[in-house]
């Protein structure tokens, strides 16, 4: 019964990816990140030492200081953002991309990575733009509210905002169980079962695997505690266990690489030339070849994708938690996300899986008997022993996990948004449920729904954000003005007049 049903999702989710994720998924997700870089005249680029300044150097300093009773420190609201973004596409992913590919599609997760810089730039600007308080004076905002209010601000576009605003929460809601909990749990499960349970039968139970039902409710119980201890316990818990995380895992990953320096000259050919040279059309007719490059791509997009949830307009929802009171300033924390995330992170799983060997740098062949769910873990493990494996397994569990905790607050958020704070908390309840279905989907399956989701997700949060291009390019020349060039210009920081002044006043003393 179950395996019926299996297949009946397997065969509708396969419809629906290949609409969402076809040419018109790949060319509104580059062309909003190409219409923003262009119209903020590559900020990213141009002003790489100001938000460097402002995000990572300040860590110490400013990032840390909570201005706002009823907010978080920009530190930390960036780190429960990356609590989301930093998950198994990170490691599975970015193996998963390379499979299926080649090494080029390394290069496509880099250009989504770039554009989607200045999405996530622009998702955090309107985000805190058009924030508000709730009954309890915290923060509350997100794409869904940009969409409403912003869009429907235009006598032209009122009622597309209120439609858009409702498809992204419906979107996110299922998402939220595909990218931010099957997805992930399923990882955790092949990975830890692979390691510890390899060749173990403890039976099954309606077709499931025991140790993997067991893993499934371990999960479940630590999630819990977590969501149910709300946004504050899970932002203390992100900030806390994000940055060691992170240093830890691209310590190891250079350990690795430095094991096979000698392949990085041929790894970094592959990954160009599998793009943008001769090998980027291989094949025997004009129709395979166009096939093979679009796989490429496609693969590079939509991993780059899973990975920072650019465009998705998911983090968000945690960044405008921030203290921060200058739209823009969050928004450098945006920018500073997507680089950790795939840039740094991305790239150096990327490494690590070409340099050992399992992908063929000049056919970009995949060596028999690959499983790109676990290909990282097997890297390290013949690297490193098998304490390499259990690093690895570590990473996959402590990444996917805090992806899962903070993806069940997104989710809320939403819920909230269209029903109430009653059916929200319902929503919490049933998101924890679902961890245990996680452990027993079929890999591809997981995958492939959670795929799904976020190109639906996507789609609604692009629009909003190609249409509000030109408020986003006011509200940071204005920033620039002032913060950059120094000018007494008024600050442009709300949509709202009270929180406008509110803000102004608290810019104007020095604070951001």
């Amino acid at each position: 019964m179950i395996e019926s049903l299996f297949r009946v999702v397997e065969k509708v989710n396969s419809s629906l990816n290949s609409f969402v994720w076809g040419t018109f998924g790949l060319i509104l997700l580059l062309g909003t990140g190409l219409v923003c870089m262009v119209s903020l005249g590559a900020f990213q680029i141009r002003h790489g030492g100001h938000w460097w300044k402002n995000t990572f150097g300040s860590v110490k300093g400013e990032g840390r200081v909570i201005n706002d009773a009823g907010a978080i420190s920009q530190f930390r609201a960036f780190c429960t953002a990356m609590a989301s973004t930093i998950g198994t596409g990170n490691i599975a992913g970015v193996s998963t991309a390379i499979c299926i590919g080649g090494p080029g599609a390394v290069f496509w997760m880099w250009i989504a990575a770039i554009l989607g810089m200045m999405i996530k730039f622009s998702e955090n600007v309107l985000g805190i733009y058009y924030r508000r308080r709730n009954q309890e004076g915290a923060w509350s905002g997100g794409a869904m509210y940009y969409l409403e209010d912003g869009l429907g601000a235009k006598k032209s576009t009122k009622r597309l905002g209120k439609v858009l605003a409702v498809m992204f929460c419906v979107f996110t809601i299922f998402a939220s169980f595909g990218i931010g909990n099957l997805g992930q749990i399923n990882k955790i499960t092949l990975n830890v079962h692979a390691t510890f349970f390899e060749g173990i039968d403890m039976g099954t139970f309606a077709g499931a695997s025991m140790v993997d039902l067991g893993i499934g409710v371990a999960l479940m119980l630590a999630g819990a505690v977590i969501i149910m201890g709300g946004f504050r316990r899970l932002s203390y818990f992100s900030e806390k266990i994000i940055p060691v995380m992170s240093a830890v895992y691209i310590a190891g990953c250079l350990v690795v690489i430095i094991f096979h320096v000698k392949m990085l000259p041929a790894v970094a050919a592959s990954i160009f030339r599998f793009a943008l040279g001769p090998d980027a059309l291989r094949g025997g007719a004009a129709g395979t070849a166009v096939q093979v490059a679009m796989n490429t791509i496609k693969s590079g997009c939509k991993r780059g994708v899973f990975s920072n949830e650019a465009g998705l307009g998911s983090s968000v929802m945690a960044h405008v938690n921030s203290c921060a009171r200058e739209p823009v300033k969050q928004g450098l924390w945006g920018i500073a996300e997507v680089f950790l995330d795939t840039i740094v992170i991305c790239t150096m799983t990327a490494f690590v899986v070409l340099s050992s060997g399992a992908i063929d740098l000049e056919s970009g062949a995949v060596a028999a008997g690959t499983d790109d769910a676990t290909l990282v873990a097997k890297v390290f493990g013949d690297t490193l022993g098998y304490p390499g494996e259990i690093f690895v397994v570590m990473a996959v569990t402590l990444f996917a996990f805090t992806t899962v905790v903070c993806w069940s607050y997104y989710g809320s958020k939403v819920v909230e948004y269209l029903f109430g704070v009653f059916w929200a908390k319902l929503y919490r309840v049933l998101f924890i449920l679902i961890i245990v279905l996680g452990a027993v989907l079929e890999p591809s399956l997981a995958w492939d729904i959670s795929d799904t989701f976020n190109g639906f997700m996507m789609i609604p949060n692009l629009v909003g954000i190609l249409m509000l291009t030109p408020l986003v390019v006011r509200i940071t020349r204005n920033y620039i003005d002032r913060r950059i060039r120094g000018r007494d210009t008024e600050p442009v920081l709300s949509y709202d007049r009270n929180i406008q002044e509110e803000a102004a006043r608290v810019v104007k003393k020095g604070a951001y």
